[in-house]
């Protein structure tokens, strides 16, 4: 599974923002697919991921209730749409494709990962 996230920018803080993940291959559905993030001089970070399906998703306490994970299997294509920005969600975000359960993944857990796109957040 090749991956390719797009969408990332500069946005004010409390603004929103999409980014997208697509996907190459016909077993994108076969994988749980999550986010994560890796702001300067910090260790990358788990921040959602979704089932095979798309029926469960999990989420880091930082970004619940202000993030929503999703996916559209036909379109082979998984979404982290952002809202209520923060300055410290300012990161690389990458997308990652494993074959585990839904939960609070590591990085060293997954099987392929996408190229970042970068989200910066300005106060």
């Amino acid at each position: 599974v090749q991956l390719q996230a797009s969408g990332g920018g500069l946005v004010q803080a409390g603004g929103s923002l999409r980014v997208s993940c697509a996907a190459s291959g016909r077993t994108f559905s076969s994988y749980v697919m999550s986010w994560f993030r890796q702001a300067p001089g910090k260790e990358r970070e788990f921040v959602a991921a979704i089932s095979r399906g798309g029926a469960v998703t999990y989420y880091v306490d930082s970004v619940k209730g202000r993030f929503t994970i999703s996916r559209d299997n036909a379109k082979n294509t998984v979404y982290l749409q952002m809202s209520s920005l923060k300055p410290e969600d300012t990161a690389v975000y990458y997308c990652a494709a494993g074959a585990g359960v839904v939960g609070k993944a590591t990085a060293g857990g997954m099987d392929y990962w996408g190229k970042g796109t970068q989200v910066t957040v300005s106060s």
